[in-house]
């Protein structure tokens, strides 16, 4: 383990040594455009901090001015090529992912479908559509549009055709009676939308930073759509068993004493918190969120990039023998009803 930190520090220092190497004295000249990445590959600084690049992905050669993509966390490994100016993005260790059989390494990248990119980090698979998502609305140039295969394409095509004995006539015609007359206004959707939710799903990992979701059509459009927040139980490098009382057996709800930030795929939290965590029992209970809320996060990354995340933050938590076990792959039954989950 001890050596194993002495290589990763060396690489590091190879790899600043590199960066100085490069000519990185010189004002900065950058496109005045940004260029435009691939679907699922991060736009980072240059190792000079200068300009926006496009991240290197896993085996591609990499050098102190193409930078890997460490959001992925993939690094530049200089001890496979001859040259020692230029290397190799590999990923740290971390575990596997398996799909349909097949197994990827984590930080590859990879196409189940032609719909869907996916990346497996540290054993979780994570997917983007590759196909837009949009909505077209009725017009009178288009009064029945629909989605269409088109023979040679992945993704479907809006197209303006009509069903065969329509009335050309009474199709535009029905985009007109929607507008109401004197000028009244419109009619939302979600006027006469009955809401619908399903509670949050349990956090997809015991410790550390994980995802739980939800199905709403809690939206202007009364359709249903899938939710996610980010949410962390406990820290993971935490022994919380130290902070139980004597003669007590758990310690249920602990508040962190010293303000922490969150990180989130390379990115920190602009501010920082003391949020609770569910603690730890001696005799076989397990504590989980029993009242949670929900609040966005605002991240910023190295780049100087900003984005806002939803995240749950524990309340109270309760402990219990009702513990999945590890590897069970009857997990989804282990659910206990999360109470007053607010919104904040």
């Amino acid at each position: 383990m001890f050596g194993k930190m002495i290589i990763e520090g060396c690489l590091i220092l190879l790899a600043v040594c590199l960066v100085e190497g490069e000519d990185c004295s010189l004002p900065c000249d950058c496109p005045s455009e940004v260029p435009p990445c691939p679907l699922g590959t991060s736009l980072v600084l240059d190792g000079c901090g200068c300009c926006k690049v496009c991240a290197r992905q896993a085996g591609d050669p990499c050098s102190g001015l193409e930078p890997c993509d460490h959001h992925k966390e993939l690094y530049c490994d200089y001890r496979i090529l001859s040259d020692t100016e230029t290397g190799i993005c590999m990923a740290r260790e971390g575990a596997t992912c398996d799909l349909g059989g097949v197994i990827y390494r984590s930080g590859e990248t990879f196409q189940p479908s032609c719909k869907h990119q996916c990346i497996c980090m540290n054993g979780e698979i994570g997917c983007v559509p590759t196909c837009s998502n949009d909505v077209r609305l009725p017009s009178p140039d288009c009064p029945s549009p629909r989605r269409v295969k088109i023979p040679g394409k992945c993704c479907e095509d809006w197209v303006c055709g009509q069903d065969q004995g329509d009335d050309p006539f009474q199709a535009a015609m029905a985009v007109y009676r929607e507008v109401p007359a004197y000028g009244q206004e419109l009619e939302s959707p979600r006027d006469n939308c009955i809401v619908q939710t399903t509670e949050w799903s349990e956090c997809s990992k015991s410790c550390g930073m994980g995802i739980s979701e939800r199905v709403t059509n809690d939206n202007e459009q009364c359709q249903l759509e899938k939710q996610s927040r980010m949410c962390m139980i406990r820290p993971c490098d935490a022994p919380q068993e130290k902070s139980i009382k004597k003669g007590k057996k758990c310690v249920r709800t602990p508040k962190s004493q010293k303000a922490m930030r969150f990180e989130l795929s390379g990115c920190t939290s602009t501010r920082a918190y003391k949020p609770k965590f569910c603690g730890v029992c001696t005799d076989g209970r397990c504590c989980t969120p029993h009242t949670t809320g929900t609040t966005e996060v605002e991240f910023k990354c190295p780049e100087g990039d900003t984005f806002l995340k939803k995240m749950m933050f524990i309340r109270t938590c309760s402990c219990h023998h009702d513990c999945p076990r590890d590897n069970d792959i009857f997990l989804s039954t282990h659910h206990r009803r999360m109470t007053g989950d607010y919104e904040n």
